[in-house]
């Protein structure tokens, strides 16, 4: 995320969709994904808020000071932020959550994809995993997805017997 750059956000792609190009991933491949419309509106949030903080701040700063960071997560200088732990403490511990992780986000988006109605390989495509095993530890996830499935096709049947 802190190796993100504004020039690989196109937020008008597609009728306005948005699609993001990623490149420092784990398994070192480029990917492109689409920009989910929460996630969108966060970014272009957070690119105004920005402009506004330097505008404001900028009597404070010298102008050799601010630089045009071509990065996504920067400080009011515009310089990279390197690491983002202590937020990230501070954050959870504010939100009372004493053991979660930032890969638990990850962990999360993929439960979620899968309780939507994603299957295995949807998931393991969107997430960036080079192979279904890395995937497949979600598995539980599409069993119970199943399970409750086949609870709708019970309430069918009932249904149509009923007729």
């Amino acid at each position: 995320a802190l190796d993100l750059e504004w020039k690989y956000i196109n937020f008008e792609y597609r009728d306005g969709a948005g699609l993001i190009r990623l490149f420092r991933t784990k398994n070192m491949k480029e990917r492109s994904d689409y920009i989910m419309p929460r996630t969108k509106d966060a970014l272009i949030s957070w690119k105004e808020h920005q402009t506004w903080m330097r505008h404001r701040k900028r009597s404070q700063l010298k102008s050799s000071q601010i630089v045009n960071s071509s990065y996504v997560f920067t400080h009011l200088d515009g310089s990279r932020i390197l690491s983002f732990q202590n937020a990230w403490r501070k954050a959870c511990a504010l939100s009372e959550l004493p053991d979660f992780h930032f890969h638990d986000l990850r962990h999360s988006y993929c439960s979620n994809l899968l309780l939507s109605g994603a299957t295995l390989k949807d998931v393991k495509d969107m997430i960036g995993h080079d192979d279904i095993s890395m995937t497949d530890r979600y598995s539980h996830l599409t069993l119970e997805h199943r399970h409750s499935l086949q609870g709708k096709l019970n309430k069918h049947y009932k249904l149509r017997e009923g007729e």
